[in-house]
């Protein structure tokens, strides 16, 4: 016997909790929706693609994390509501473009590659950032955009050190100077972006990586100097 299960869904007219009631198990949250919209409420909106878990538009939060639609699994009572730092256009459906903008301050994307091809090893450095779906589940946890609305991210940072490290890369010094300012200095390496990947990207790894390679580039930290009050002078001596 199925057993009625409830899930509230935040909707934008207030917004408000709606809660629906549906006879379904061992299904994906995309199924659930799928069925209040074709059985129970049309003006549901919500978005999806591929439904097999890589083309990352069906991006939402369960009860305060984010998960992929169509992989997740619902129990009764959950909460779904649309992903954060993002303008909700209606329902669970958000605007992405301030994520394209994001990429787009960042560089992060390939520019002055050479041709031809890579050993497996070197392929292998850069694979795993590569995976990205761009779900934009990351930029939804990073509790960082609560202070600087213009913080880089954690999905644009990932690339850039896929892209940096990879050795077609002929400009990737271009690419560290962008992600300089409301980049990777301005992350508090929380680990909030970690969990919540459903490709297993770990940004808090990818941007202490960039911060290494900034520093043997030359470049700093540029609040060191306050934690010691302030700028490079610190004062005169203890004693």
């Amino acid at each position: 016997m199925v057993r009625l299960m409830e899930i509230n869904v935040v909707r934008s007219a207030e917004p408000t909790e709606q809660s629906y009631n549906v006879e379904l198990e061992n299904v994906t949250l995309l199924t659930v929706l799928n069925h209040i919209k074709t059985k129970i409420d049309p003006t549901l909106t919500y978005s999806h693609g591929c439904r097999s878990g890589v083309c990352g538009s069906c991006a939402v939060r369960v009860n305060g994390r984010e998960v992929l639609m169509c992989e997740y699994k619902p129990v009764n009572g959950d909460t779904v509501e649309p992903i954060r730092n993002t303008r909700v256009i209606r329902d669970l459906v958000v605007d992405s473009s301030s994520i394209e903008r994001f990429n787009a301050t960042a560089k992060a994307w390939s520019e002055d590659s050479l041709e031809g091809n890579i050993s497996d090893e070197e392929a292998h450095r850069i694979e795993t950032q590569s995976d990205c779906i761009l779900c934009a589940s990351c930029y939804s946890a990073c509790p960082v955009y609560a202070v600087n609305p213009d913080f880089i991210g954690p999905f644009a940072l990932t690339r850039v050190w896929r892209y940096v490290n990879d050795l077609r890369e002929t400009n990737s010094d271009a690419k560290i100077a962008a992600v300089q300012t409301n980049g990777i200095w301005d992350c508090t390496l929380c680990g909030e972006c970690v969990p919540v990947c459903p490709q297993n990207i770990a940004p808090k790894q990818d941007i202490t990586m960039l911060r290494m390679k900034s520093s043997m580039l030359g470049y700093q930290d540029p609040n060191a100097g306050v934690s010691f009050g302030g700028g490079l002078d610190f004062g005169s001596p203890m004693f």
